[in-house]
């Protein structure tokens, strides 16, 4: 999927929030829950800044844990502070409420108010916006583009529609912090493809802290900056979604995941004739479908492991594009008898290989040998 950068809605400098969330720079969750058969323990810290999302499989806890930061769901007992300031501790009987948490929640089912036109259910998010800072209704508006909408009932809006009013209205709160629980979940792949740019560029220019919970590692790939992994009412893991993607060992708490890589680039050159589009990714040049932006455009590209072949030399009159040098770094049991993780260098990057033990033993492959990687698929988002 190509995200045109020149169609981002943008944001000026003056127009960002102008109260911060507290002096310090993260959001510690030390708490333990318990409903009925589930119990969620977390503690961890996460950096107050760009995308987090909050990944697992169903019932693992991902939106307990943001009710819970939201103050919909009290902990037993534990703490949850949010830069300086403490929204919940048990042992000083602290619990701020939900609406003076400045905690914008954007919630599956969109929660619009059907007795109001588009434009009434953002001027009543308006009205109730934390003092200070924020984005007004017109720059929201634009960016957003819901000016065609504004006049509309939220009943008559498709579901992509309703989810660009709900992120509207939720902006409009002036959060210092968005929690948004699975927005796309109930929405058709179209669907989904006509809003993912509206929000993810809402994510990256509007520079607010984000808590994005989802279980498609699509959309986390594309515009998560890190992971928070859980499994079963537990922090698995958390770190750079890079590093995370990367990880073998987290492969049974992610459910179906692939592993593979997540690859920063930059747009070099594009071929319209071609409908290719050359990125740059530390000194390799990959060939991807063509992305519509001017050169220099980042871009992150997600490689499967299964869409990577090696070859110890470099093959002649093939069909595959991206044919990159590099050295064999590893070979790891892989997800399934007969099957090895292969981890190459290439200049800059690395990528991953699953290859057949079969293969590999025919190859005589082994750390250290140089080898060149035949990319098939790849995928990206900018």
């Amino acid at each position: 999927m190509s995200v045109d950068p020149s169609r981002r809605p943008a944001v000026r400098a003056s127009e960002l929030p102008t109260r911060p969330l507290g002096r310090a720079s993260t959001l510690a969750m030390d708490f333990r829950l318990q409903r009925a058969d589930f119990g969620l323990a977390v503690k961890v810290e996460v950096p107050l800044e760009g995308v987090t999302a909050v990944f697992g499989a169903s019932g693992s806890g991902k939106t307990t844990l943001l009710r819970a930061v939201a103050g919909f769901e009290r902990p037993d007992r534990g703490r949850v502070v949010a830069g300086t300031d403490t929204w919940f501790d048990s042992a000083t009987r602290t619990d701020v409420p939900p609406h003076r948490r400045a905690a914008g929640f954007m919630f599956q089912d969109t929660r619009l108010f059907t007795h109001l036109d588009v434009a009434g259910n953002l001027d009543f998010a308006a009205r109730r916006a934390v003092a200070g800072g924020g984005f007004d209704r017109a720059d929201v508006v634009t960016a957003l583009d819901l000016e065609p909408l504004l006049h509309r009932r939220t009943g008559s809006l498709s579901g992509g529609e309703r989810q660009r009013v709900a992120l509207g209205r939720t902006l409009l709160t002036r959060p210092r912090i968005l929690l948004l629980d699975e927005p796309l979940a109930a929405l058709e792949r179209e669907r989904k493809a006509d809003i993912l740019p509206y929000l993810e560029g809402a994510l990256s220019r509007f520079g607010i802290p984000t808590l994005y919970v989802s279980h498609d590692i699509d959309e986390v790939a594309r515009f998560a900056d890190r992971m928070l992994l859980l499994s079963a009412g537990r922090v698995q893991a958390h770190g750079p979604t890079p590093q995370m993607l990367e990880r073998l060992d987290l492969q049974p708490a992610m459910g179906r995941f692939e592993a593979g890589v997540l690859l920063a680039g930059r747009v070099l050159r594009r071929d319209p004739r071609l409908h290719l589009t050359w990125v740059d990714v530390g000194g390799d040049e990959i060939a991807v479908p063509e992305i519509t932006g001017a050169g220099g455009a980042e871009v992150r590209l997600r490689i499967r492991a299964r869409d990577v072949a090696l070859a110890t030399r470099r093959p002649e009159g093939i069909s595959i594009r991206n044919v990159l040098p590099g050295t064999l770094l590893e070979l790891t049991p892989g997800d399934a008898p007969g099957f090895v993780e292969a981890l190459v260098q290439l200049r800059a990057a690395r990528i991953r290989s699953r290859l057949t033990l079969a293969a590999v033993e025919e190859l005589g492959l082994a750390p250290g040998m140089s080898v060149f990687a035949l990319v098939k698929t790849v995928s990206f988002g900018a």
